[in-house]
């Protein structure tokens, strides 16, 4: 049985699908791009400030779902431009201990919606 998770503290889906669904114990997060949930726009800034929008995205929803990013096992980061990756990693690395951050795979695509640069999703268990 699952659970729809579902917060207005980040972006409303822009298509068929939830901001997050809970199975269990597990939480399987859609993938969450630079959106102001406050307004629906579009982030327009420096990548960092980009990045630090999608996480504080992921952050409201595991905290809808009664989760931290110490529940994360494992995230998958899609970016636009793999030499953005260094700018993404730091202040992705920021939200997680070292010592018990996720698995994770980064892959460079060729577009993602609304032509931002980077889209994260997780995978989280509590």
């Amino acid at each position: 049985m699952k659970k729809i998770i579902s917060t207005t503290n980040a972006p409303a889906p822009i298509g068929p699908y939830n901001q997050a669904t809970l199975s269990g114990s597990t939480l399987y997060t859609s993938g969450q791009i630079a959106i102001n949930p406050a307004t629906g726009e579009l982030f327009n800034g420096s990548i960092e400030e980009e990045t630090t929008l999608v996480m504080k995205n992921l952050e409201a929803v595991l905290e809808a779902a009664g989760m931290t990013f110490e529940h994360v096992v494992k995230t998958s980061i899609f970016v636009a431009d793999m030499k953005n990756f260094s700018k993404i990693n730091g202040v992705y690395g920021s939200y997680f201990n070292d010592d018990t951050a996720p698995a994770r795979e980064t892959v460079e695509v060729a577009n993602l919606p609304k032509y931002v640069n980077v889209e994260i999703s997780a995978i989280a268990i509590k």
